[in-house]
């Protein structure tokens, strides 16, 4: 501190100060301080209050001068000679004690001491502790103190956390007056600093003794500046008041609020779970959910649950806590209060079926189910006498057309606005342009960021928007909608899943392995089946796409599963047609052929629209090339070429598939696959752009054409940003011309080590336990030159065994 410095370097610049700040903000330390500068600058401390002047070498510090009586005020006033400092509350500020403060400031501005912050607490801590504390430990230190640095240091330093600085907290309550006391519990039970409503809690009749029991609450550090509860005084102050009496003032101001229509969530959330019953109490709970279902809280439920306890009707709140369940993500129970309210017919108003059954409706959408969930839409339509535009999506993603109808008419809400463009989008993706159904979905999406009802829609406007992006070759699009989704938390919980699947599913498709398996292993395995179908499909492409046969294996029992649990929609059809290509690998196709066909039947009804069919198509061209069926492969091709104007993601995959079907029979245009290959990479498929070009390159015997289309499909590797390439992708099913067994050469060595780059590409596959054929497969070349990569290493390290040589070559990987 300044003063400190000054008092230390030049004394006689300090000869009067007024130091103020609540009690245990540091008054006391600083005048220890001080007195030691002045008896080291050889000044005699003095804390008696002399009867004459002060010697020229004497300084005098007072300590808490708000206790001293007017006539010792007086006479500091006008004391002479020497060095005074004073220290006081800012409460209770007497005249003589103003007087006292304006002589000082006349000479030096008063030293004001006031809470620490966020750097002020990591200095205390690092002091204290002997260590920094991260930045999420400093503000809880901070928040649960309010800065006060008397409890910054007793938190910091407790032997047994909170409860031990509690009791000393409660010593230092029993010390305040009974009117301090009993505001700070009505503080602590959720009052605000209000003085209409705490005036007649506690029991006063003018403003003014209220801002007195503040002003002395302040004043003692009790209560922040601006009169703001400390949530540790507030612990303390609850700990120390009997329980009989704590629910009394919770009842109190519960009341209160209730008569007044005020915010009664801070005071139900302190009566929760402590037996309150009656009406009141009832209607107290009921109110709490109601505002914290408006925010998105998650626990809106609980408090409608509590409402039941304390004696409200169960089916009076079964609707709202149906829908506070569903912004929790606990689909379970916002099914049974759902039912419950459906199951009841004339005895509930018509307000609360109708919101039941939309809970229901999007809950059901969320396990998969959306030809029921269709139903209960149309329900709620019946019930309201007025269409919506919810059940639009899911009647599409179930396969039924739905013929545009004006929006309907009511308040203009965000929700109203989005469900209208949802629909719009939907409908524009099935029947008109891909880039307009984007535009509508995108603009849905953002137009319910900060509205929690978005939970009552079938899915986001995010995740359709997601998906319709994908479709489209706009994976930035995808990527940046889904990111501010899950950034505004619209949707409630069990929307983040989803999104951050779909997520994974976009790094998946720009190489970013790593990222994908993140987002997997993020979400956990307790998901709705929906997101499972999109989790197992994704940790199948994930398995697939590196080669990982001892992954897929387990990954493929979990899809088979799901498979079994989700019925097929529309917005799934592109990890339906991933799974078909495992299934093949894996000589079980058979537990997607039900699948596939109902997809066929759902496209037909909808007329083939080329946005949702081509991703299918092209899954299932991978699977008929793996299974060498040349007819289901030109099927397939044939049918990506009618899509081909559906969206330049369609186009692209229809240049490529004639590619596909030509290298069953070994038919190569180097030229033209290159050009195909980059065209898949420019719509976000780099892996696939860079799995067609890997297996031209295998089936052509033009040397030069080999290593041009190598390098495309490296440069393509690369340029998705993962270091992976699946194996399966680069397998020739029996049959297929494999790489001659002399090319492509091994490159010469480096003159920094004993192998070449693609030496020790080999070698950090070779140690991971890969055979020839996967190191061949996974790098572009012949199980042949892997054979003859791994003869010249041994050659060039001298390895007289193939042991010896393993043992090398881990130590050479674990360099690199």
């Amino acid at each position: 501190m300044r003063v400190l410095r000054d008092v230390v370097a030049a004394p006689e610049t300090v000869r009067r100060l007024d130091v103020v700040g609540p009690g245990g903000h540091g008054k006391t330390v600083l005048l220890d301080a001080l007195a030691t500068a002045f008896r080291t600058a050889g000044i005699t401390v003095r804390t008696d209050l002399p009867a004459g002047p002060l010697g020229a070498g004497e300084a005098l510090l007072v300590d808490d001068a708000h206790l001293l009586g007017p006539g010792e005020l007086r006479h500091l006033a006008q004391l002479t000679g020497g060095w005074l400092v004073v220290a006081h509350r800012p409460w209770p500020r007497s005249p003589e004690l103003t007087a006292l403060g304006a002589v000082l400031a006349a000479r030096r501005t008063p030293v004001v001491l006031g809470p620490l912050d966020a750097t002020g607490v990591a200095v205390r801590a690092e002091r204290l502790l002997g260590r920094r504390l991260d930045d999420r430990h400093v503000a809880a230190v901070l928040d649960r103190t309010g800065g006060v640095p008397l409890l910054v240091d007793r938190l910091l330093t407790a032997s047994d956390g909170e409860a031990g600085l509690i009791a000393q907290l409660g010593y230092l309550l029993a010390a305040q007056p009974a009117g301090v006391v009993d505001l700070l519990l009505h503080l602590a039970a959720g009052a605000p600093l209000d003085a209409e409503l705490l005036g007649p809690l506690l029991g006063l009749t003018r403003t003014a003794e209220l801002d007195e029991h503040v002003e002395a609450a302040i004043a003692a550090g009790l209560l922040r500046a601006d009169g703001r509860p400390i949530p540790l005084v507030c612990a303390a102050v609850l700990a120390r008041t009997p329980p009989a009496s704590r629910t009394a003032a919770r009842r109190a101001l519960a009341e209160r609020e209730l008569d007044r229509g005020g915010n009664v969530v801070a005071v139900a959330r302190g009566l929760a779970g402590t037996g309150a019953t009656g009406p009141r109490m009832a209607e107290l709970f009921t109110t709490a959910g109601d505002e914290l279902l408006r925010s998105g809280a998650p626990d809106a439920e609980a408090m409608f649950a509590a409402a039941v306890a304390a004696g409200a009707p169960p089916l009076s709140v079964a609707a709202r806590r149906a829908h506070a369940a569903l912004v929790r993500g606990d689909v379970d129970t916002a099914l049974a209060e759902a039912d419950r309210v459906l199951s009841a017919g004339e005895e509930v108003p018509r307000a609360d079926t109708a919101l039941a059954g939309t809970v229901a409706a999007a809950a059901l959408a969320r396990r998969g189910l959306l030809g029921r969930s269709a139903e209960l839409y149309r329900y709620v339509d019946s019930v309201t006498g007025r269409p919506s535009a919810l059940a639009v999506p899911v009647l599409i993603g179930t396969g039924s057309p739905v013929e545009p109808q004006p929006h309907a008419t009511g308040v203009p809400t965000l929700l109203a606005g989005a469900e209208d463009l949802v629909a719009d989008g939907i409908r524009e993706s099935v029947a008109g342009s891909p880039t307009a159904a984007l535009s509508l979905l995108t603009r849905a999406a953002a137009m319910i960021e900060s509205d929690v009802r978005a939970v009552l829609l079938p899915d986001h406007p995010a995740a359709l928007a997601a998906i319709v992006a994908v479709h489209c070759g706009e994976l930035e699009v995808a990527r940046s909608v889904l990111e501010r989704a899950l950034r505004s938390r619209t949707g409630g919980r069990g929307a983040a899943p989803r999104h951050r699947l779909l997520l994974g599913w976009i790094a998946l498709a720009r190489g970013t392995v790593a990222a994908a398996r993140a987002a997997l292993t993020g979400v956990g395995r307790d998901l709705e089946p929906r997101d499972e179908f999109l989790a197992a499909a994704l940790e199948v492409a994930i398995a697939r796409r590196t080669g990982d046969l001892a992954a897929l294996m387990p990954a493929w029992g979990r899809a088979r599963e799901a498979v079994v649990r989700h019925p097929v929609d529309l917005y799934m059809l592109h990890e339906l047609g991933e799974l078909a290509i495992a299934a093949t690998r894996l000589r079980e196709p058979s537990w997607v052929a039900p699948h596939l066909a109902e997809a066929d039947a759902l496209l037909a009804r909808l007329g083939d629209p080329p946005l949702w069919a081509a991703p299918l198509h092209w899954g299932r061209l991978q699977a008929a090339i793996l299974a060498e069926d040349r007819e289901e492969a030109a099927r397939h091709a044939a049918a990506l070429e009618r899509a081909a104007g559906g969206s330049r993601y369609a186009a692209a995959m229809a240049t490529a598939a004639p590619h596909w079907v030509r290298m069953l029979d070994a038919d190569v245009d180097p030229a033209a696959v290159e050009a195909a290959a980059r065209g898949l990479h420019a719509v976000g498929m780099s892996w696939e752009g860079g799995k067609l070009a890997g297996q031209a390159a295998i089936r052509t015997r033009d040397r030069k054409a080999m290593t041009a289309l190598l390098q495309t499909a490296r440069a393509l590797q690369a340029t998705g940003s993962g270091p992976d390439i699946a194996a399966d992708a680069q397998t020739p099913p029996s049959g297929m011309p494999a790489v001659p067994a002399q090319a492509p050469q091994p490159a010469p060595a480096e003159e920094s080590g004993p192998l070449s780059e693609r030496e020790r590409e080999v070698a950090a596959l070779l140690v991971e336990g890969k055979t020839y054929k996967e190191i061949g497969e996974q790098l572009f070349i012949s199980a042949k030159t892997v054979e003859h990569h791994v003869a010249r290493m041994r050659q060039r390290l001298g390895a007289t065994s193939r042991g010896e040589l393993f043992a090398q070559l881990r130590q050479i990987v674990q360099q690199q």
